[in-house]
């Protein structure tokens, strides 16, 4: 199986090639996300959820790891090394328990782990598969790992789950959707990855160490890496999910029926509140008192902008644009022309609709 030695030079080989081809990669989502014609928004409502549960799992994760959820070590609550014998090293950790004295699973685990291949393997695999295995022997270790790949890779299952459920389509709708296949490789990954760790693992490892603070603690390191590794891929999938249902990075553009149906939906609520200012514009020509008001209204107006009017001309900056215009620096005729062509235009819109 992989070693890690094996694992960390492909890692130290492939990594100075992969890492500008990623840099590059994350510049042109960033440049997409930025030129796409999809403006950016707030995280909608179905992702809030889908990020709540990654949130809870990511939670989760990181608890597990805490000491207080870990299994114990009878060589470290003993301060017991390797070569101890069972004798001593039960003693002691009768007289650790107090009063109570060992407990079932103690004394099953006794016989269990007299040899030193198995106290080797109960670095590796922890207690409860050397208390629990019926099958398990020292000499054929292989063994332990079988009857250790259901509490190996459950998490990890629970995990892909969790990861499943934030991106469905009842959870997150159609921003999730796209990131199935991702979340789904992520979570059977990091199965494999922790399985490939532990079959790899060289379990006589601590035969060499000569002091208890040289032991590795294989299984509880393992623990406390599984839980590190899925709060960090939530997270991961929270990124993802963000940047996408915000647009802000991985913009899918519109396709053109999308954006054909988008635009003739803008033209259609302007042309209807057009049609509706000409069914006004038109009540209120027909109607005489209505009729009345509006040339009251507009004769008003006219005389207050006049007002104002006068009160700009008398500014200094004013009169000297004035000056300007009349000097050929601006063409007025050209914009006189052009209002006329303007107000001609809505009156004849105008005079089409009351027709």
């Amino acid at each position: 199986m992989l070693s890690l030695s094996t694992l960390k030079t492909l890692l130290f080989t492939v990594g100075p090639l992969l890492v500008p081809k990623l840099i590059t990669w994350y510049r042109t989502q960033k440049v997409k996300a930025v030129t796409a014609p999809v403006p950016v928004q707030r995280v909608p409502g179905p992702v809030s959820k889908s990020l709540t549960i990654l949130f809870i799992s990511a939670v989760l994760a990181l608890v597990s790891t805490l000491p207080y959820f870990a299994p114990e070590n009878i060589f470290t609550t003993t301060s017991s090394r390797l070569q101890t014998s069972n004798d001593v090293l039960f003693t002691r950790l009768n007289l650790n328990r107090g009063v109570s004295g060992l407990t079932e699973a103690d004394k099953i685990l006794r016989p269990k782990i007299a040899s030193m291949n198995a106290r080797l393997l109960y670095f590796t695999y922890g207690p409860d598969v050397l208390t629990n295995c019926p099958f398990c022997n020292s000499e054929q270790p292989t063994t332990y790992f079988y009857y250790a790949l259901p509490s190996i890779t459950l998490p990890h299952l629970l995990h892909t789950f969790a990861l499943g459920l934030a991106t469905s389509s009842a959870i997150s709708g159609a921003f999730g959707k796209r990131w199935r296949n991702v979340v789904t490789f992520l979570g059977i990954g990091l199965a494999v990855v922790e399985c490939c760790l532990f079959g790899s693992y060289e379990w006589k490892a601590n035969a060499r160490a000569v002091r208890p603070e040289q032991y590795v603690h294989f299984f509880w390191r393992m623990r406390v890496f599984r839980g590190i590794v899925i709060a960090l891929a939530d997270v991961f999938v929270a990124g993802l999910l963000w940047l996408s249902s915000t647009n802000r990075m991985f913009v899918i553009p519109p396709s053109a029926a999308e954006r054909m149906e988008t635009a003739m939906r803008v033209l259609e609520n302007a042309r209807s509140k057009v049609h509706a200012v000409g069914i006004m514009r038109n009540v209120v020509v027909r109607d005489e008192g209505l009729r009345r008001k509006a040339e009251a209204y507009w004769r008003k107006e006219g005389q207050v902008m006049g007002e104002v009017m006068g009160e700009v001309m008398d500014e200094r900056e004013v009169v000297e644009g004035v000056r300007n215009a009349l000097s050929g620096r601006i063409q007025v005729a050209k914009v006189e022309d052009e209002a006329r062509k303007y107000a001609e235009g809505i009156t004849n819109f105008q005079e089409l609709e009351v027709t």
